[in-house]
Parts: structure tokens; sequence; C-alpha cells
């Protein structure tokens, strides 16, 4: 969704006088301390188009680099860039992080005297932006295409495990989901009306393996095989975690998965029907697998990345984009403004109400939240000999004008 939130900044740019020339800092934050800079306004028209079904690698990139308080030189080197290349606008895509890094750069732009409007752009398949009222924002950008993931593949998960079963009674699939449970509770839009014998371990909801072994038993029982959804950020124990510069577990980089491990562990605690378990890690494929995104996901990340371009070039500064639902049975949203300081100070958590009585599973009110942000068709991929037509940027940079800088978490 990044890519529809970037094209919704360009095309919408490319029709206000307030603002000239568009850059992408190259992979995020890190172009912007390289000085890497791409001419984003010099991009043909089909090229930016084309951002709506390519997955984010194909544009300016991400990065995982965090502007922490202590890299002071990291924060003077962004504003010695603005300067030197009268930025008068500041929009960041991302997470959480993001808005925090959008506000902090806006806000030392202030005090050394540019003019500098900051103005932040959501965009996590987590959903963990906001709070947990949803009155800052209802759902990110990214998250309705996950959710979508996660309905596909659990209901092909369901025909594998039905016709298998003999063989392969039980498949435990990993959703990503560090702490937070939006992506595997969606899971159960592959089965609303609870058919499946599905369990679904949220990491908001702790439990041991020998636990969930005996659900997992009693669901063989009952049906003959079992279908698990767990959170990668479910405590199992000891997983040999590598982490990235933002301090998280990078799960997918570890030595064992959490899927790996519960596997194990119900293989050698036996189950209560002949066969074995069997995992699944999905990975990467979460965020960019094009075929599974969402139609209304990818309308209302470019409706996110219009409204934060529309807000910048009104002046209105220090705040982030963002998406709130209208009441009612009919889905609406609205798109508005909520300040960068509230939402870096928040942290959304998944509501306990939403995590069923067993623990194991969530509620229909749940399902009613999620349901809408699927959509109701697939998207339609632009095809070349039956490969995908993706964008390519030309690399049309700005002409640097400063020295080279190391940014200060690459130094040796």
């Amino acid at each position: 969704m990044i890519n529809n939130s970037l094209r919704g900044i360009i095309e919408t740019a490319r029709e206000l006088a307030e603002i000239g020339t568009v850059y992408g800092g190259r992979h995020g934050i890190e172009g912007v301390l390289k000085e890497e800079l791409l001419d984003l306004s010099a991009q043909s028209a089909e090229e930016i188009s084309l951002l709506r079904v390519t997955p984010a690698a194909g544009s300016i990139g991400t990065c995982r680099y965090k502007l922490k308080p202590k890299q002071t030189e990291d924060f003077e080197r962004v504003i010695e860039v603005f300067r030197a290349h009268d930025i008068g606008y500041f929009l960041y895509i991302g997470g959480n992080d993001s808005m925090e890094t959008a506000h902090k750069v806006a806000e030392l732009a202030r005090q050394r005297g540019l003019d500098l409007v900051g103005v932040g752009v959501p965009k996590t398949i987590d959903n963990d932006v906001g709070d947990s009222e949803f009155k800052l924002i209802d759902h990110t950008p990214g998250y309705g295409s996950v959710a979508k993931y996660w309905m596909h593949m659990v209901q092909n998960a369901n025909e594998e495990n039905e016709g298998s079963s003999p063989a392969d009674p039980v498949l435990v699939l990993q959703a990503m989901g560090r702490k937070i449970g939006f992506i595997p509770a969606a899971a159960r839009l592959a089965d609303p009306a609870r058919e499946m014998p599905l369990l679904i371990y949220l990491a908001e909801r702790p439990t041991s393996l020998e636990q969930l072994t005996d659900q997992v038993n009693d669901l063989l029982r009952q049906h003959g095989r079992a279908i698990v959804v767990v959170s990668e950020g479910l405590d199992v124990g000891e997983l040999g975690e590598v982490r990235d510069a933002f301090g998280h577990t990078s799960y997918s980089s570890s030595q064992i998965t959490v899927a790996q491990k519960i596997t194990n562990h119900l293989n050698q605690a036996g189950l209560a029907a002949k066969g074995a378990a069997r995992c699944n890690v999905s990975g990467t494929d979460q965020r960019h697998a094009m075929a599974l995104a969402s139609t209304v996901d990818l309308e209302e990340a470019y409706r996110s990345g219009q409204q934060a371009v529309l807000l910048a070039a009104h002046g209105e500064g220090g705040f982030m984009s963002t998406i709130l639902r209208e009441p009612g049975p009919v889905y609406r949203v609205r798109y508005d403004k909520v300040p960068l300081v509230d939402v870096a100070a928040s942290e959304r958590s998944f509501p306990a109400k939403w995590i069923a009585a067993s623990g194991f599973d969530v509620t229909d009110e749940f399902v009613r939240y999620c349901k809408p942000l699927v959509g109701e068709d697939m998207v339609s991929l632009p095809l070349i000999d039956g490969r995908q037509r993706l964008t390519r940027l030309a690399p049309i940079y700005a002409t640097q004008k400063l020295p080279k800088y190391i940014p200060q978490a690459d130094r040796s």
C-alpha cells in the first residue's frame, strides 16, 4: 500500500500550484540522509499509474532505519539536506515509528528556522497505528490486504488439510504480528460460519505448548483434523531471536519459528489421530502478494496519500492523514487529520472484547469490523507475456550538493 499512497501524493501534487518538484528519499529516511533524492516529478505518468499494482521495491524502496534521539547528527543532516534542496514539505509514509520520526523532524525544523510542513501518511499491515478506541484512525492502509491474504490462505489450506488429513491431520500456519493480533485474527474471515476445525492463537492471549496440544487433540477427536493459525509473536519459549534496527524481533530471521516449535511439540507429544502435524510459515509475501491485495485497500491508500498532500499544500503541518469509519450498517469512511503528536504518543492493542472467551478464536464483532476491508473482488493485474507489468522508475536524482554522509547507525 505504500506505493498507492505515494501515487496519491504524486498525482495530486501535479495539480497543485503550491507544490513544485516531488522527491522520494531512496529507501526512506536513509535516502534523505545520503542525499539520494529520486525526482518523482520527472517520471512518466504511465510508470506512476503502475504503482497501483507494484509492491514497494519497484518504486522508492523502504527501510528499517530508525532515527533515535541520541542520533543528533542524523537529525541535523536531515535538516541540512532539506535546506539545501529547498524542501518545504515532508510527507513520511509508515507505521508508529515513522509517525514519530515525522513529528520529530518537523519540530526540529521549526527550531532551526526552516519553513517545513510535516505530514504523516499511515501504512502498516499490523494495524497498530493509533489508539485502541479507533478514534485516531479506524485502520491503516495495508491491513485490508493482509487480511484478504489470510482469508484466502486459510480457505485454501482448509481444502488441503481436508484432503490430506489421513496422513497430515494438523496444519500449523504462522502469521505476522509480533505483539498485536490483527493479522492472525483475519483468518476467521475464511470461515465466518465457524464450520472449519480452526484454532486461532493471538500473541495477546498466552498459552502453554501443553494447553495448545490439548486443544488441538480435542479438535482431532471431534473432526479428525485441525488447522492452527498462530501469531509469530506467540510466546512459546526461546527461538534464537534476531532483532532489527527498531529492536523488534525478526521472526522469519530467527533460528526457529513459532510454527515449527509448535509442530515439533505436537509431534513429540503425540496426536489424537494417526499421522503428523505440518507447518507453513508465510514471510514477506504477506506484504507483497499483489494478486491478493484488497481493492478497498488500494483505493483507501491512494486517498490517504491524497489527503496528506492536500494538508501539506494548505500548510497544515503536524498532522497525520487518517481514515475514520462513519457510523451505520453500510461501510463508509471519511478522510481527515489527527495531530502527529497524538499518534506518536499512542499505541493500539487488539481489543480484548474481540478475543473469544475460549482464548483461541475471535468474535463475530471483529469479523464485522474486518470484513469490509477486504473488498468483494480481486485486483486485476496488467500482464506482458504472462508476467506482471511493474513500475520501473527512471534513475533521475537531484544533484547532490552536500558532502557524502554515513548515517550514524551504519558507522562501524
